[in-house]
């Protein structure tokens, strides 16, 4: 019971503590640039980044089923969505397929030393923000269908 006790604890102190500025993590573009997530936040005062892997399959169907109204999104709301991959060095090679047989029309970065995953304190994928001037005002963990109808009500309170 102690030990159930100090993980919640844990747990809790580790939420106090997470990040609610972008983090300035360098990344790395399918095209093997590299490239800054502050930078690339900056373009666009509302920008949803989700952490997702090609193993991932509850991160590939949010990733879907965003894509399916992303247009729509876009167009009411001006938001911008960043899918960063957080697949290791053994499966990385397969993000760049996957994502032109999707044909995602997201930005997709490269997390493959997972700096970005252990900067916001996660290990749960598909890991889903909202950020607003380079603030983060919302956190989603894993993926439900109509969890998408989530993320696009909370993204209507930050316009």
């Amino acid at each position: 019971m102690k030990s159930i006790f100090f993980i919640l604890i844990f747990t809790f102190s580790l939420n106090i503590f997470s990040q609610d500025q972008v983090l300035d993590i360098t990344l790395k573009t399918l095209d093997g640039e590299t490239t800054n997530l502050k930078e690339v936040t900056e373009k666009n005062s509302l920008v949803v980044v989700s952490l997702w892997a090609t193993w991932c399959v509850p991160c590939k169907n949010e990733l879907d089923a965003i894509n399916d109204v992303y247009d729509d999104w876009k167009e009411e709301t001006n938001v911008e969505l960043i899918a960063v991959s957080v697949d290791d060095s053994r499966t990385v090679n397969r993000v760049k397929p996957l994502v032109n047989g999707k044909a995602w029309d997201y930005t997709i970065l490269l997390d493959t030393n997972n700096d970005l995953k252990r900067a916001l304190n996660t290990a749960i994928v598909p890991y889903t923000l909202i950020l607003k001037d380079g603030e983060i005002v919302f956190r989603h963990t894993g993926y439900t269908p109509g969890s998408e109808d989530a993320i696009y009500e909370e993204l209507k309170k930050h316009l």
